[in-house]
């Protein structure tokens, strides 16, 4: 006997505005809205990881870099995640002297549901970066300001 199960995200409220960035009231309460965006998946690429916070503080704390590439009124908006370089995903191979085949650089943006870094990756792959210089932060912001991590006003990029 096999049981099918049908997953769909449910409705937004009517007259709903999603917000893309996570909110944070003067109390500290955060609210995330998942009301936007098409969940992305949990892989990129076979030779790309997907890391959690754990292995992005330690990649911080060891130097290493990591790119926002969501725009910039986002970026803005939320602040980012301290040491973050903000390319956004547009522009992102204009940068390509960033990225340092010889070590790991961390591309992150909204969170699940945003296709800001998907859309990076491919166009860093189409651009020769090799996959293993790169790893997904697919929580992005959002997880990382759910978890009470830190965040830093975004700097010129």
């Amino acid at each position: 006997m096999s049981v099918f199960l049908t997953i769909e995200r449910a409705e937004a409220p009517a007259g709903h505005e999603p917000s893309r960035v996570p909110l944070v009231d003067a109390d500290g309460q955060i609210t995330i809205d998942p009301w936007w965006g098409t969940i992305q998946p949990q892989r990129l690429h076979p030779g790309i990881p997907t890391w959690g916070e754990l292995e992005v503080i330690a990649h911080i704390e060891a130097g290493g870099r990591l790119i926002d590439t969501r725009l910039p009124e986002y970026a803005s908006a939320s602040g980012t995640i301290p040491g973050s370089l903000v390319l956004p995903w547009e522009t992102i191979t204009d940068h390509l002297e960033v990225f340092d085949p010889a070590s790991v650089t961390v591309l992150f943006c909204n969170g699940p549901q945003c296709a800001a870094t998907p859309r990076a990756v491919g166009r860093l792959l189409d651009a020769g970066v090799e996959p293993e210089s790169l790893a997904y932060y697919r929580g992005g912001i959002q997880d990382w300001v759910g978890l009470g991590l830190p965040t830093a006003p975004v700097s010129g990029g």
